[in-house]
C-alpha cells in the first residue's frame, strides 16, 4: 500500500479522500490556492503546500506546481478526486514521467474514453447504442449546421473534455447556433483548458440513469448498479438517488452488460462512470464516460456498502477487486443533494461570504461529506459546492423523510444557501411519484409565479415565530437583570456566576 498521497484537489472531495487515507494509514498532503489557506482539507491533512494565486489556471490546474509538490513531499501516488484535472491524461502521464502512481485510469483509457467524441466512437464499436450526433469535434459552426438541419433541431453543443454541464449549449435554430457555439466553447475552455466541442441529437424529456463500474489490472470489469441523476438545473446535476425509481433487474442487467462491454473495450482500469439516457419506453443510449469519481458516488456507497474511495486506493496499489458483480445487490435506497453557496430566489447568484455559524444534521440514515466549517470565508473564484448531504433509507419514502429532517435541521448564517430549492423540490408530488425527466426542475423553476424556495407564507411564518422567540428571551433576560440589580443593593460583593452569565447571552443571541 502507498505510504503517502497527493491530494490535487479542494473542497469536500479533497476532505473525503483525506479520511480514506488516514482510514487505511497513509498520510495525506493537501495543496491550496491563495484564498483556500484556510480551507478544510487544509487543516485536515498530514501536510499542506502552497501552489499559486486563486485562479485555477495559476494553481490547481498547474502540473508542474503539482508535480513539484509531490516530489518535495515525497508522495508515491496522487489521487485527482473529480474535476480539475481529473479527466486530463497529461496528468497521469507527469506521474509516470515522476515515478507516480496515479490513482485513477490509465492515460490511453482515459483518452479512448474520457474524449466525449472518442467514446461515441468506441461505443458504437462495442455494440452500445449511442444518441445520434457527431463523432468528431467540431472545428468551426458552419461545418456543423448542416448536421445540426439533417437531424432536426433542437441540437446539442457539448465540450469534448467537458462534464458538470459545463461547456453545453441547447440550440433550437439555426440562427442561434453561432452565438452558441462561441459561448460554449469559451466556456469549455475555461473550465478544462480545452474549447473542442461536438453535437449530438437533443431528446426531449429523457431520464439521466448512469452506471457505476469499478475495474481491476487483473480483468476483472463490474458494475455496481444505477444511479438516477434527471434532477437537473441547466445541465447541472442536483439530486441523486440509488437506485433508480425507474430500473428494473432486466433493465439494470442490459445497462450493466453495455458498460461493462465499453469498460473492457477502452482498456479500462479503477473507478468510472458509463452515462445514459434512457427514453419513455425504456430504452438507453450511451450518452458519455466520465474517467473519475463522481460527485455523487456516496449514493453508491450506501446502498452497496463499499468505500469507493478506498478501492480506488487499493486498485491502483495493484490489489484484485474482492467481489464479482453477481454478489453486488443495492440495499435500501440512498438520496443526495448538493447544498450550494447559492440564492435560489435571485436566479442562483452565487453567494460567498464567512460562514458566522453552521449546524449539521446528524441522526438515523444521515451523511454529511463537507469541505467548510464555522468562521471559514467561501470564495468566489471556485464552484461554490459547500457539502453534500446524503441520506439512505429502507424504501425511497423513508429516504425522503430522512432527507427532509435532515435540511430542516441544516442551518448556515452568514450566506445564502440553496436548502429552500431542495425543500421544494422534495414536496412536489411529481418528483415522489418518480416522474422526473432531466428538464422537469427548469420548467418547474420556470413557472410563473414560481418561487425556488418553499412559499412566502411558510417563511412569513417562521419569521414571526424568530421574532416572538426572541422578544421572550429579551423580556426574560431583562427580568433577571432587574432582579440581579436588586440583588447585588443588599449583597454588593457577590457577583453573577459566568454560566449564567453565558445563559443569558445564549438566550439573546437569536442564532443559539
Amino acid at each position: 500500500m502507498f505510504k503517502k498521497i497527493l491530494i490535487a484537489n479542494r473542497g469536500e472531495i479533497a476532505v473525503r479522500i483525506l479520511r480514506a487515507c488516514r482510514e487505511l494509514g497513509i498520510r495525506s498532503v493537501a495543496v491550496f490556492s491563495e484564498v483556500d489557506r484556510k480551507s478544510l482539507h487544509v487543516r485536515l491533512a498530514d501536510e499542506a503546500y502552497p501552489i499559486g494565486p486563486a485562479p485555477s489556471r495559476e494553481s490547481y490546474l498547474r502540473i508542474d506546481k503539482l508535480m513539484d509538490v509531490a516530489r518535495r513531499a515525497g508522495c508515491d501516488a496522487v489521487h485527482p478526486g473529480y474535476g480539475f484535472l481529473a479527466e486530463n491524461a497529461a496528468l497521469p502521464r507527469a506521474c509516470a514521467d515522476a515515478g507516480l502512481t496515479f490513482i485513477g485510469p490509465p492515460p490511453e483509457a482515459m483518452e479512448a474514453l474520457g474524449s466525449k467524441t472518442a467514446g461515441r466512437q468506441l461505443a458504437r464499436r462495442s455494440d452500445v447504442p449511442i444518441v445520434p450526433g457527431t463523432n468528431d469535434a467540431i472545428e468551426k459552426p458552419e461545418d456543423a449546421k448542416p448536421l445540426a438541419l439533417d437531424m432536426g433541431y433542437p441540437v446539442l453543443l457539448k465540450a469534448v473534455a467537458g462534464g458538470g454541464g459545463k461547456g453545453m449549449r441547447i440550440v433550437y435554430s439555426d440562427a442561434e447556433f453561432d452565438s452558441a457555439f462561441r459561448d460554449a466553447s469559451s466556456e469549455a475552455m475555461n473550465a478544462f483548458g480545452d474549447a473542442r466541442l461536438y453535437l449530438e441529437k437533443y431528446l426531449e424529456r429523457p431520464r439521466h440513469v448512469e452506471i457505476q463500474i469499478f475495474a481491476d489490472s487483473h480483468g476483472r470489469v463490474v458494475s455496481l448498479g444505477e444511479r438516477e441523476c434527471s434532477v437537473q438545473r441547466r445541465h447541472q446535476k442536483v439530486i441523486e438517488e440509488a437506485p433508480s425509481p425507474i430500473v428494473t433487474p432486466d433493465l439494470r442487467k442490459k445497462m450493466g452488460d453495455a458498460a461493462v462491454r465499453l469498460a473492457r473495450a477502452g482498456g479500462y482500469v479503477n473507478a468510472g462512470t458509463v452515462e445514459f439516457l434512457v427514453d419513455a419506453h425504456l430504452n438507453f443510449y450511451f450518452l458519455e464516460v466520465n474517467t473519475r469519481l463522481q460527485v455523487e458516488h456516496p449514493v453508491t456507497e450506501q446502498v452497496t456498502g463499499l468505500d469507493l474511495v478506498k478501492l480506488q486506493i487499493a486498485i491502483a496499489a495493484g490489489h484484485r477487486l474482492p467481489f464479482a458483480w453477481e454478489s453486488i445487490t443495492p440495499r435500501g435506497h440512498a438520496m443526495e443533494v448538493r447544498l450550494y453557496a447559492e440564492d435560489p430566489d435571485n436566479n442562483f447568484f452565487p453567494s460567498p461570504g464567512k460562514i458566522l455559524s453552521c449546524h449539521v444534521p446528524s441522526g438515523p440514515g444521515i451523511r454529511l461529506d463537507d469541505g467548510v466549517y464555522e468562521g471559514w470565508t467561501v470564495p468566489n473564484d471556485y464552484d461554490p459546492l459547500l457539502s453534500k448531504l446524503i441520506a439512505w433509507g429502507n424504501s425511497r419514502e423513508e429516504t425522503i423523510a430522512r432527507l427532509r429532517r435532515a435540511l430542516e435541521e441544516y442551518v448556515v448564517t452568514g450566506i445564502k444557501t440553496n436548502t429552500g430549492l431542495f425543500r421544494r423540490i422534495l414536496a412536489e408530488p411529481d418528483f415522489l411519484r418518480g416522474e422526473i425527466h432531466t428538464k422537469w426542475l427548469d420548467e418547474l423553476l420556470g413557472r410563473p409565479g414560481s418561487a425556488a424556495s418553499p412559499s412566502c407564507v411558510e417563511t412569513s411564518g417562521t419569521a414571526a415565530s424568530d421574532a416572538a422567540a426572541i422578544a421572550a428571551a429579551l423580556w426574560q433576560a431583562n427580568q433577571w437583570d432587574r432582579n440581579s440589580c436588586l440583588s447585588s443593593s443588599s449583597a454588593d460583593s457577590v457577583q453573577p456566576s459566568r454560566w449564567k452569565l453565558e445563559g443569558r447571552r445564549a438566550q439573546l443571541d437569536p442564532e443559539s
